[in-house]
Parts: structure tokens; sequence; C-alpha cells
């Protein structure tokens, strides 16, 4: 059980474990403080968005709608791993859940299936929505499922709590089944994992994406030629020889096979790089 943490010691708690992150319109103010408590807090709940596309998934999770105002968490986990802060203070995500959930939680033990509906979710935990169809078959990216783990961690961490406290909507709750395509044991082994290590350790700091207008002058950088091993590694190469530095036809054509890939046709798999697919590429800082 402890008080929340402010908009600046949450931030301050996930740049320490090596998330990447993003603030998110009005979110340090953003909150549904007014309709319930916020706090005490005992955990993190787990969800997956049904949507697909990260602008519209945290427009949806910030704005909410006429039935389910927002925020619908504190923060949007995409694809590439990084976090969109949408909320701070009480959110509308958990919902009612299981009080005999919320004891085990509390003291770390084993969680009991879930079978009533009489605890205020919303007052209690953080949560956390991740871009995902939730149909089982749309792909759970390492790089998210990673940010999942440090994100968890991170507030594991803050708290002084364990990787025990951190649960899936479906464990809170038998009226939902998120997450889906991952088990939540998994999940805590790895929030253990992390837990285990020192903040931020084994973080991998990604090259940003150099923009629109970078590309179009047809560069010569070593952020070229990472991009290319990346692609390779990827299994997207169109290189005859190389990669290297200089920006050409064959970089276009093996992004064009990583854009496709990703699931984008026509114009939005022309090999010209974009923030979204560059991120979700991951290529290592050079410059």
């Amino acid at each position: 059980m402890a008080t929340p943490l402010t908009a600046d010691s949450l931030v301050g708690a996930l740049t320490a474990e090596g998330v990447r992150i993003v603030e998110y319109g009005d979110w340090r103010n953003h909150n549904r403080n007014t309709k319930g408590p916020w706090g005490p807090v005992n955990g993190v709940v787990i969800h997956h968005t049904v949507t697909s596309g990260t602008d519209g998934s945290v427009a949806l999770c910030y704005n909410g709608d006429s039935e389910l105002p927002g925020p619908l968490c504190h923060g949007v986990i995409d694809k590439d791993g990084t976090v969109h802060l949408v909320g701070n203070g009480r959110a509308n995500h958990a919902g009612s859940g299981d009080d005999d959930v919320l004891t085990a939680v509390i003291n770390e033990t084993a969680l009991p299936a879930p079978d009533e509906d009489n605890t205020d979710g919303n007052a209690r935990f953080y949560g956390f929505e991740c871009i995902n169809l939730g149909d089982g078959s749309d792909p759970w990216p390492e790089a998210q499922l990673e940010a999942i783990a440090r994100v968890s961690a991170a507030i594991c961490r803050a708290h002084g709590w364990h990787a025990a406290s951190v649960i899936g909507h479906l464990e809170w709750t038998n009226k939902k089944i998120d997450p889906k395509g991952f088990s939540m044991a998994s999940m805590r082994n790895r929030v253990a994992a992390v837990l285990a290590g020192t903040p931020g350790a084994g973080a991998t700091r990604y090259q940003p994406f150099p923009g629109d207008a970078w590309f179009a002058a047809a560069p010569h950088s070593t952020i070229v030629a990472a991009m290319g091993g990346r692609l390779v590694a990827e299994g997207c190469s169109a290189y005859t020889t190389g990669p290297g530095p200089q920006w050409g036809e064959a970089d276009r054509a093996s992004y064009a096979k990583w854009q496709q890939k990703l699931g984008y046709t026509g114009t939005d798999a022309d090999g010209l790089p974009g923030a979204t697919s560059w991120n979700a590429l991951r290529v290592p800082y050079t410059a």
C-alpha cells in the first residue's frame, strides 16, 4: 500500500529504468480524481487496447469516449516499446474486480481466480494499455514486451514492490481476457529479472528518427550503415553489396521490404523511412 507517484517521480522512475517515454497532451493534469479516490496504490494492471496504430490508440486512451471518458490508463505502450503517458491520477482502466485478488496483490501471494466484482480497481492500480488487437494472432514484438516489463519494474522499484504486484486485467476480473498473446506468469518472470538488476541495465540506446528531410538529402552517414545492418538482420535485404554509409536505391528497396513486413502497402511502403517504422526497426545509436 503506497502513496501514488507524482508525475515527475513517475517520469524519473521510467527514465531510470531505460524506458523511452512520450508525454502526451496535458497528461500531468489529466485524471478522473473528481469521480473517486486515487490511492493508496497496490500494483500495476496490464491491458491490451483491441486497436491498431499508435496515433489513434493513444488519442483514444487519452480522450476515452462518451460512455467511458479518459484517461483510460496511465500510459500506452506501442509496438516499438515507446510509452505514451496519457494520465496522472485516477483513470478508467481496471474497473471493478475481486477483493480477494487485491488482498493477494497486497500480500504478494498467489492469485486466486477472480469470481466477483466488488472492489474499485481504478483507485488501487496503475494501468498500462498495450497496443494489440487482442485476437491471439496480432504479434507482441520483443521491444513491446521488454517495455511492459521495464515499466512494471520501474513502478515496483519506486514503491518497493516485487513482480507479484503486476497483474493482467483478466486476473482482476473474470469479465476480461486481456492481455491475450502472452502469459502474465511469463511477464512477471521478466519483471523479476529486471528488478534483480541495476535500474536501466541492459537497456539499448537506439538511434532517434533523423527526419524525412534527412533521407531526402541522400545522406552519407554511419546511421545509414547501421540501418542497413538491421534491415539485413530482419531479412529485408535488397543489397548486392554493403550495406554502407551512403543512402541509395538499395537502401530504399530494403526499407520498403521492412515496411511491407510491418504490414504497410502502397505509398506507405515506398522505402522512405517514417518515425513509426524507424522506431520499430531499433537501429543502434551511432551518432
